[in-house]
């Protein structure tokens, strides 16, 4: 019944294309793997390891009740085996359910502090108070977002599914995705800083922006020499600078975590939402949301409003596939895709986490921000030298193409499969035979079949 041995090497799981799994024994290969794995407190796949643990540490592994046991005892059982003495608690979440149209606003968007009214992916308060109180030495909590300075070890668990776990995403070559990352994260760093960055795709988005040198100033988190590995931001960070400059469009039919919606348009000048087009139901609650917070000035931003450009990430591992039942919750619906190499999701709004949050929270004030996903974008930047770096070409990460990266690659197997994103989107009249304009008047028909 197992089909992942326990003498399965990296590259053979590399190999393995969803692999059937009945039982935890099927998933054990990819969790060893993961046990052996650099802590570097991120919750991006290809970037989550438990490494440092060693006989006799206590751990604390907290769920809730979407994820399949069956994951959550693979870890707990990998844990054990490094000699760890391992606690489960498992939250209750809400019975599942298929997605509504409006789930993203419910779950990111806040008017209170947070530690009351927790959000989908950062940690339960209560879980990290636990850890902290009872002196665990890691917590291994999270599905997404930013995982808090706290003075214990702290790694995540965003495989919900066995599909998310049992694949080759899971256990892609830590020296290859860190390579892929500074390989891409350079081009901003090094070369493009003070340059001019264009942003377009399919869909119809098309912004421009400058990457001013202030934003590499050292204090904002996720852009400095070390990047915010499988998550890397195209876009400084708040606080927003007042000479901020990002004009045009962004466009697209998913986000995060709710039901896809009819094509929404969004619509920025100099850094800051202007009208939001379309969309639906989500269109209608962001046009809400805007109406409600366009005169608040926030400490984070130049001039009043809450939606201001901060996020475009780009995500790096080409081994991401959406896993199947999309249209439940306990799927993690489009987070999980969100991270394959050459998708971007913009994101506009307060940071996760940052301070500007617990300003607003403590104020009863609107904040969060809202997504729009790219699928087949190109980012070109244009370099104070007059230089041109394509860093994705329609959809694809080019520093997958990078010499040293094949060449590296080349050590788990053919290059051309390691490198070789594993799932495309499938969008009629893009990357799929049909028609966009009626793929983009109802997405969830063509997603959801």
């Amino acid at each position: 019944m197992c089909e992942a041995p326990e003498s399965t090497t990296v590259a053979a799981l590399l190999e393995m294309d969803r692999p059937r799994v009945v039982a935890v024994d099927d998933l054990m290969a990819y969790a060893r793997e993961i046990c052996k794995q650099q802590e570097v407190r991120r919750t991006a796949p290809g970037f989550i390891g438990y490494g440092a643990t060693k006989p006799g540490d206590r751990v604390l592994v907290a769920v809730d009740s979407h994820y399949d046991k069956r994951v959550v005892e693979a870890v707990a059982r990998g844990l054990r085996e490094m000699g760890a003495s391992v606690d489960v608690v498992t939250v209750e979440a809400q019975p599942d359910r298929e997605f509504t149209t409006t789930d993203e606003v419910d779950v990111i968007m806040r008017r209170e502090p947070w530690t009351k009214r927790p959000r989908r992916w950062e940690g339960l308060p209560w879980i990290e108070e636990l850890a902290a109180r009872e002196k665990y030495d890691l917590l291994v909590h999270g599905k997404g977002g930013g995982i808090p300075n706290v003075p214990y070890r702290y790694e995540a668990i965003p495989w919900l599914q066995t599909d998310h776990f049992a694949s080759a995403a899971t256990v892609y070559p830590r020296d290859l995705h860190t390579l892929i990352n500074m390989k891409t994260w350079l081009a901003f760093f090094e070369r493009g800083r003070g340059g001019k960055v264009h942003v377009t795709d399919p869909e119809g988005t098309d912004l421009r922006y400058t990457l001013f040198p202030e934003y590499f100033d050292g204090t904002r988190r996720g852009y400095t020499d070390v990047p915010w590995w499988g998550h890397l931001l195209a876009h400084g960070p708040t606080p927003i600078l007042p000479k901020e400059d990002a004009t045009g469009t962004v466009s697209g039919t998913t986000s995060h975590f709710q039901k896809p919606f009819p094509k929404i348009r969004v619509t920025l000048e100099n850094g800051r939402l202007e009208r939001v087009e379309g969309g639906g139901d989500y269109g209608d609650a962001w046009r809400a949301l805007h109406e409600e917070s366009k005169d608040t000035q926030y400490p984070c931003f130049p001039r009043p409003g809450l939606f201001w450009l901060w996020e475009v990430a780009i995500g790096t591992n080409p081994k991401i596939q959406r896993p199947p039942n999309i249209h439940l919750l306990s799927s993690g619906g489009f987070e999980w895709e969100r991270r394959r190499s050459g998708i971007i999701h913009v994101g506009l709004g307060t940071r996760w986490r940052g301070s500007e949050e617990v300003w607003a929270g403590e104020r009863g004030i609107l904040y969060g921000h809202l997504h729009v996903h790219l699928f087949f974008p190109s980012l070109v930047i244009e370099t104070p030298k007059g230089e041109e770096l394509t860093v994705i070409d329609k959809g694809h990460l080019t520093a997958l193409d990078d010499p040293q990266v094949r060449d590296l690659a080349a050590k788990y197997g053919d290059p051309d499969r390691i490198l070789a994103a594993e799932w495309s989107p499938g969008v009629p009249g893009i990357d799929a035979p049909g028609s966009y304009e009626e793929y983009a008047r109802e997405p969830a028909r063509f997603i959801y079949r």
